[in-house]
This record gives structure tokens, C-alpha cells and sequence, in this order.
């Protein structure tokens, strides 16, 4: 694969946009800041926030759970390290959106040659599948916990309400927002009141834990699947489409001031979004790891030990985040996987079908009872090793100044971005070394 064989490079929106000093005031940009300096800028953040709901989908809670029990806040570096990450990433690609007014798999299949996106598009499938499987399962599992339902046929109700929530897009962008928002302050306040019910925080370990160290092949495979479970592949390909039909600017100057409220959006999104994960590590730190307890990574067995330790009032939390986590997680993944599809390919297929395909190894998993937290754990790693091939791409489109023009990435922000991904294939090559040196063993 070539990454850097060029095809066709159409001029982006941005670089020809005229320059003024102020604002257009018959502008979409203008009305918002019409409303007023709070109401302004809520009414232009959003997409970062739908990025940040797969960053807290069903996959992180058994990740930060199994982390927290197994090596109590040893872990809690691997979290912050992947939270800084994703808010560089996830900025990167709405930059590009932005300023270019394409997805980044449509600027990949303008930017590279057919076998390159063609082999882009298959990992991006493969990742698609693991992401639904975390999705399917946790909210399956959320239904079952709340109201009794069946595993499979939660699966099955979790599709509808996925179409529902995708169905609000059609209706204009910030409806779908306002919905993913609303699941993605459940999730929020759902952990926020188990942690402080939890107590008996030790925060000298929390300190400790941001001092980086691995102790074992276990605790590796689980920062793998933290920073699989954090940093999302389909939502670096999906943020930057967010920003195509959204608020376009019509100056230079109204360019520069809506990167500046997506960096806030970013901060915020992503911010809240790193909260949750830390607060579901130090939950099973304070509570689970202690002997008896330290192995539990199974998230129908974590409901019922939080229901026994701290009250129901936490179980019931953790289950109504569980649920709220897989259906607009869901949904945001049905989204990335047509944005994938028609970008890399230039393919458009029903959204039906485009679900089935996705959602089959999910529901597949459900029927047949399988171990769900396993295929959860298991499921993190997979989207681990598919996020190089989204960051790679990423650096070269957005280090381009015949793409990018002067809103091209400075020196350092490729350097810092290019180690992120040096770090995480690192992480994965010795994973693979030493899973099947232990097989051959």
C-alpha cells in the first residue's frame, strides 16, 4: 500500500475564500453569535460531542472496569494519555472537514490511489464490525439489566432506536446533536453519582497512577484495549463529515473564528468524555480490587456488585448509562460506516443494508451466548489496530499545504501526532508478538 501516491487534487472551499477582517453579517456564522456570547457558542458546538460518545461507548466500560479491578489506578495514565490524544486527533480531522468541506475518506480517495483506499475501506469495515459489536452488546446488556429483556432480542430493539436517533439527522443537524447530547449527559451523570457513591477514593494513587509503567502482559493488553476503546477510528473519519453541512464560513476570517470554537468544542466534548472513562477506572479501583473481587471484568456481575456494595441507586445508574452509551454509540457508528463506505469508494447503498452488514457479527455474538465482556475486551483491541490506518492518512492530508493551505499543521503538532501513532502501533506489534510467541510456546 502507497499512502503517498497521489490522484486527483481538486482545490478545498477554503483556499478560496476571501480574506477580511470581520465577520460576514448576513452570515450563518453571524446569526449564531447574534444570540449572545453563551447562547452563541452552544448553538456552534456540537460535532465534537457526537464524536465523544463512541470515546464512552460499551467497550470502555468493560476495558476501564477490567483495568481499574485487575491493577486498581495503575492504569489511569493510559486513559489521560489517550484522552490528550483524541483531542488532538478529533480537532486535526474536524479541521479538515472544516477548511476543506470533505470527509477525510473523501479526501483520501481524492488524496491516494485506488488499492490504498481500497485497502483503507476494508480495515475501515473490519473496525466498523468490532465497533457495533461493542455497541450491540452493551446496550443488550443495559436493556437486560433495566427491564429483563433477552439478550438478542435487546440486539434487535438497539437497531431500531439506532435508526430512530439517525432518522433525526434527516431533519437537520442539530436535532441529531441535541439527541446524542442528551444520551451523552445520562452517561455523564450516571458515573459522576457512582463515583462519589462509591467513595473511599484513594487520591495519592490517582497522582501515582498518572506516572507511566507496565507491569505485565496482562496490563498491557488492557492499555491496548483502553487507547483501542478511546481513540475510535470511525469517529476520526466521521468528525471531519460532521462539519460538512453544518455552519460553512464565508471569509477567511470567519474560518479562523470557527476553529477557534472547535478547539473549545473539542476540549469540552472530549474533556467530558475523559471524565467518564477515569471515573469507571477508579470505581472498580475503589470497590474491586480487592482479592474475590479483582477479577471481575463480566458487566452483568459489576451491576450486581455495585447493587450489593454501594445500593441500587448506583446499579441503576450504571445500567441506564450502559443502555444510553449503546444506542447513541450506535447510532454514531451507523453514521461513520456510510460515511466510510461512499467516501473511500464513492459507494452508496441503502442504510438498511449498510446495518446488517455491520450489526451481524454483534447479533451473532448475542445469539449465541458467547461471553459478551470478553468479546467486549477482545473487540477494543481489534479497533486498536485499525487506528493507525486512520491516523496516517490524517497527518498526510493535514501536513499538506496544497490541501490544507495556511491552516496546514505546524511542525510540531505532526510530530506530536506522528509519535501518537508511532506509540500505538508499537503497543500493538508487541501484542501480537507476544500473543502468539505464547501460542507457539
Amino acid at each position: 500500500m502507497n499512502l503517498r501516491e497521489p490522484s486527483y487534487e481538486p482545490e478545498s472551499p477554503g483556499l478560496s475564500l476571501p480574506d477580511s477582517p470581520v465577520l460576514n453579517p448576513d452570515s450563518m456564522l453571524s446569526d449564531k453569535l447574534s444570540k449572545g456570547r453563551i447562547r452563541g457558542t452552544i448553538a456552534i458546538l456540537g460535532p465534537a460531542f457526537v464524536a465523544s460518545v463512541a470515546y464512552v461507548d460499551p467497550g470502555n466500560f468493560a476495558t476501564n472496569f477490567a483495568a481499574g479491578a485487575q491493577f486498581g489506578y495503575q492504569l489511569v495514565w493510559v486513559i489521560l494519555m489517550a484522552n490528550l490524544m483524541a483531542i488532538m486527533v478529533q480537532y486535526l480531522t474536524s479541521k479538515a472537514g472544516l477548511f476543506t468541506g470533505r470527509s477525510l475518506p473523501e479526501l483520501c480517495h481524492e488524496r491516494f490511489g485506488r488499492k490504498s483506499n481500497g485497502f483503507l475501506w476494508f480495515q475501515a469495515e473490519i473496525v466498523a464490525m468490532a465497533t457495533d459489536l461493542a455497541e450491540f452488546v452493551g446496550a443488550a446488556i443495559g436493556l437486560y439489566l433495566i427491564f429483563g429483556i433477552g439478550l438478542f432480542p435487546a440486539g434487535l430493539i438497539t437497531a431500531v432506536v439506532a435508526f430512530g436517533i439517525l432518522a433525526l439527522e434527516e431533519r437537520g443537524y442539530r436535532k441529531f446533536e441535541l439527541a446524542i447530547i442528551a444520551l451523552l449527559s445520562l452517561i455523564a451523570l450516571g458515573f459522576i453519582y457512582t463515583f462519589f457513591a462509591a467513595g473511599d477514593q484513594d487520591y495519592v494513587a490517582i497522582a501515582e497512577g498518572v506516572i507511566p509503567s507496565l507491569g505485565s502482559t496482562e496490563a498491557l493488553a488492557l492499555a491496548v484495549g483502553i487507547i483501542g476503546a478511546t481513540v475510535m477510528p470511525h469517529v476520526v473519519y466521521l468528525h471531519s463529515a460532521l462539519q460538512k453541512n453544518r455552519i460553512r464560513p464565508t471569509n477567511k476570517h470567519e474560518m479562523r473564528t470557527l476553529l477557534k470554537y472547535n478547539r473549545l468544542d473539542c476540549f469540552i466534548g472530549l474533556g467530558i468524555a475523559g471524565v467518564v472513562n477515569l471515573s469507571m477506572l477508579c470505581i472498580a479501583a475503589a470497590l474491586f480490587n480487592v482479592p474475590g473481587l479483582d477479577q471481575i471484568d463480566d458487566l452483568i456481575n459489576i451491576h450486581g456488585e455495585l447493587g450489593t456494595l454501594v445500593g441500587g441507586g448506583a446499579a441503576l445508574a450504571f445500567g441506564v448509562a450502559l443502555m444510553a452509551s449503546g444506542f447513541s454509540s450506535s447510532s454514531v457508528g451507523t453514521y461513520a460506516g456510510q460515511v466510510v463506505m461512499s467516501g473511500f469508494m464513492g459507494w452508496r447503498i441503502p442504510l438498511g443494508i449498510r446495518r446488517a452488514i455491520t450489526m451481524a457479527p454483534a447479533l451473532l455474538i448475542l445469539a449465541l451466548g458467547v461471553n459478551t465482556t470478553e468479546a467486549l475486551v477482545y473487540s477494543q483491541i481489534v479497533l486498536s489496530f485499525g487506528i493507525p490506518f486512520a491516523l496516517i492518512p490524517l497527518i498526510i492530508i493535514t501536513r499538506d499545504k496544497k490541501i490544507m493551505g495556511d491552516m496546514v499543521n505546524r511542525p510540531i503538532t505532526t510530530v506530536t501526532v506522528s509519535i501518537f501513532a508511532a506509540i500505538i502501533s508499537s503497543l500493538n506489534i508487541y501484542l501480537l508478538y507476544d500473543a502468539f510467541s505464547g501460542f507457539l510456546s
